[in-house]
Parts: C-alpha cells; structure tokens; sequence
C-alpha cells in the first residue's frame, strides 16, 4: 500500500462535524492507496474489482488511464456520432444495443440502460478504460453487455481495455485476461474456461402476450392475429417472443415464415434471440414444414448469412423491384411495403 495525506482548510462545518463524532481533526487527513500490481503486457481485457473506496479508480489514475467522456449532441441521433452507418451498427449490435428505433433518437431521450450501452459502444476500442463499469445498470443489462463485449473484443482484436467495478457478478460474463481484487490485493491472470450457461424455455402462447414486446420491435408493433406464436422465459421472467404465419405460395407446400421475433431490450446482447429463431424453425422443421424468413435486422441477418442451418434464398440481399405497383390482397400490400428495402433472406435448412 502507498500511504498518502490530504489537507483541507478548517471551518466551521468540519469543526462542528469533528465536535459532534468526537473526531480529532486538524485538517489532515491520511489513507492508502493500493499500489499498481504488475501486470501482463498483452492483453484484451483486464479488470480491477473492489468494494467502493478500496483504490479502483487510483489505480486507474496511476497507471495514466483516463475515461474520455463522449459529449453527446442533443440534435444528432446516437448513430450519427459513430464514423459510418457500418461502424455505428458493428459497434452498437457489440455491446447488445440491438433496437433500431432507440439507435435514431438523441442521446438525452435514451433508458439509463440505453445510455450506458451507447457510451459503452462510442467507447470500445483498444486501450479504452471505463470506470464505475455496469455500476447505472440492472444486473440483467450488465451480463449481457460483458458478454457481448467479451465476443467483439475477440472478434476485432482490440487489446489493452481495462475496466474498474464494485460488481464482482460480471467476471464470469466479462471473461477478464486478468483481474485484480483491491479488497484482497490479490492478482489472478488468465480466462475462466466457460461463461455461465443460459437456460431458456419456450412455450407456446397466444398474441395476447405480444403488447409485452410491441414496443421493442425495430419494425412494427403490429401482429396477425393468425399468427401461432412462443414465449421465451429465463428463470421464470419473458425474456422473448417469437412468432410465425402461413407462407402462401403456389410453387411451394407446407411452407410458414417468421413474423416478429423480439428480445427485450435488457437481455439483448446475450444471443438468444437468434437461438430463439433457430429453435422456432426446427420445430417447423421436425413436422416436414418449409420455413423461411426475411429480416432488415443486421444483426439477425449477418448471424443467417454465417451459419450452417440456415441458407440463403435468391432474394437474399436484393430489392424486390419484381414487385408490382398494384395489389389485391394482403401479402400483396406486405411485399410493396418492402419492395425496395434491401433485405436477409434465408430458408431454414437445418
């Protein structure tokens, strides 16, 4: 420990509260301060963990870390402070902020978990530092963002991030290079070998549980009524829900297609919603049914384009300029709508 001492001028309010708790004090006052531990020189992500007050944040100072604090324009949409829509998408899908809707509105209008998640994403990049880490946030909203950090910092390569916190709960989804307990003093190098297992349920419910989710889908609060639909539950509480419609088509029989599939907004992060399709369309699947699936969603599709269960259509990543001006039904109303949207198209293959 390095011993250090502050000084302060006396006046009235220290001398009364000095008085009252019988508090000998002149003015001086003496504490410690942890010194910096040595450290591993590479690194993706390190963490300093402690109770409030123990030196976190003098470590931080002392190893010349400083959290720049983004100043977020009150005219400008959070995306728009990022270099390109690219970046602004690959940076906020890695922290788990995946609600189209919230990315165009200013920071100031944002959740305290939105905000914390956009600061997270504008911040993220090799030798970042942030301090007070998930400390604003539920806990639900913390592990999902450490484990959708942990995944982009290993997919980009960035190195030299160090977080500080008094939340010891996000060590097993962060997956720290390093840790360093202020409370013990201790330093302990290496990854846990596995994340905590996510255990999710799905069932079957109606579209009386859909109000639960409207307002967190990037597209429509809207449901066919004809839709058959799942709830997904993480220990007891609705984390997602999915459903699907008919897909009528001449050339094909027995087809359905997916029709909303959302994740509230605190689990988002954590790869359930892209588990929760998966396991939508194999139970399709395992009754001989064709099942298929258009999203803008970048998150969703980029997830499609990548994996071995699902295959890519001859629409996949088109316009639909084949579609006509007029229509007669429903599904004709539905393609207009997306006619010149540059959409993921994909059949689940399994």
């Amino acid at each position: 420990m390095n011993i250090k001492s502050s000084h302060v001028c006396q006046d009235d309010i220290t001398s009364s509260i000095s008085s009252v708790f019988d508090y000998p004090f002149d003015g001086r006052t003496v504490f410690s301060v942890p010194l910096i531990p040595q450290l591993p020189e590479q690194f993706g992500i390190g963490a300093i963990v402690g109770p409030s007050g123990s030196g976190k944040s003098s470590i931080l100072y002392q190893m010349g870390a400083g959290q720049s604090e983004h100043k977020w324009s009150q005219e400008k949409a959070i995306c728009s402070h990022f270099e390109s829509s690219q970046d602004a998408i690959d940076r906020l899908s890695a922290v788990g902020f995946n609600s189209v809707p919230s990315w165009l509105r200013p920071y100031h209008v944002l959740s305290t978990g939105e905000k914390f998640r956009a600061d997270l994403a504008i911040g993220l990049k090799s030798n970042a530092v942030f301090d007070e880490f998930t400390s604003t946030v539920d806990r639900n909203v913390a592990k999902a963002c450490c484990y959708a950090v942990r995944r982009y910092v290993d997919k980009k390569s960035l190195s030299g991030i160090v977080v500080a916190s008094c939340h010891y709960d996000i060590l097993d989804w962060l997956q720290p290079d390093w840790v360093y307990d202020t409370a013990t003093g201790r330093l302990a190098v290496g990854r846990s070998e596995r994340r905590p297992e996510i255990f999710v349920e799905v069932v079957p419910c109606t579209t009386g549980m859909w109000p639960i989710f409207r307002n967190h889908h990037y597209l429509s609060g809207s449901i066919n009524q004809s839709a058959r639909c799942w709830v997904a539950t993480w220990k007891g509480s609705p984390v997602g829900f999915a459903s699907a419609i008919a897909f009528p088509n001449g050339a094909i029989q027995n087809a359905w297609r997916e029709h909303r599939t959302v994740i509230l907004p605190d689990f988002q992060g954590l790869g359930i919603g892209v588990r929760l399709s998966d396991s939508v369309a194999w139970m399709f699947r395992s009754q001989g049914c064709r099942y298929f699936s258009k999203t803008a969603h970048p998150r969703l599709g980029s997830y499609r384009d990548a994996s071995p269960l699902w295959r890519a259509t001859s629409k996949n990543h088109r316009a639909r300029n084949d579609y006509k001006n007029s229509y007669k039904t429903k599904e004709d109303a539905y393609k207009m709508h997306h006619a010149h949207r540059v959409c993921y198209s994909h059949e689940f293959i399994g």
